[in-house]
């Protein structure tokens, strides 16, 4: 690849001086040789400097849950005090979020990984791209519009 045709500021967002293109795929080299593309730098979020990968927390939540059909997706929204929040965009879920976090509380993944309750939106269906892949857009920009309204609502007033 050459570049992005039109745009070259984008184009030098992802060539190093070398030549490599950044492709942004987290992969794993085995042993043979083979190449397995195991995630997205895009799929993680820094919150208070540590890395967390949204796919481990898809994946805990989809246990807490006790299914394997996709009923959420994991991303993160900008957070003043953290640098970034998780976000958790779901479809009907089964059991309410207070087990979910409770579920996920003892399962053992570490506490910074843990999504607040008010982070939980319900959306009407997961958004895939017709080749059949998560559409990370739309789910960034549906959570950063939930998120954004949310916090635009007035807070209730103390006692």
């Amino acid at each position: 690849m050459m570049g992005y045709l039109g745009e070259p500021e984008k184009t030098r967002q992802v060539f190093r001086e070398d030549g490599w293109y950044i492709t942004g795929d987290i992969a794993r080299l085995d042993e043979d040789g083979f190449i397995t593309i195991t995630d997205r730098q895009s799929r993680f979020s820094k919150i208070a400097g540590e890395m967390v990968p949204h796919l481990r927390v898809e994946d805990a939540l989809h246990q807490a849950l006790e299914t394997t059909e996709p009923q959420l997706v994991v991303t993160s929204v900008p957070d003043e005090q953290k640098g970034e929040k998780l976000v958790v965009l779901h479809i009907e879920l089964r059991v309410n979020v207070e087990e979910i976090l409770k579920r996920l509380r003892d399962s053992g993944l570490p506490r910074l990984w843990l999504p607040r309750k008010e982070n939980f939106f319900p959306i009407e269906a997961i958004p895939f791209l017709a080749t059949g892949k998560l559409d990370l857009r739309r789910v960034k920009d549906t959570a950063q519009r939930l998120a954004s309204a949310v916090a635009a609502l007035p807070s209730e007033p103390g006692p």
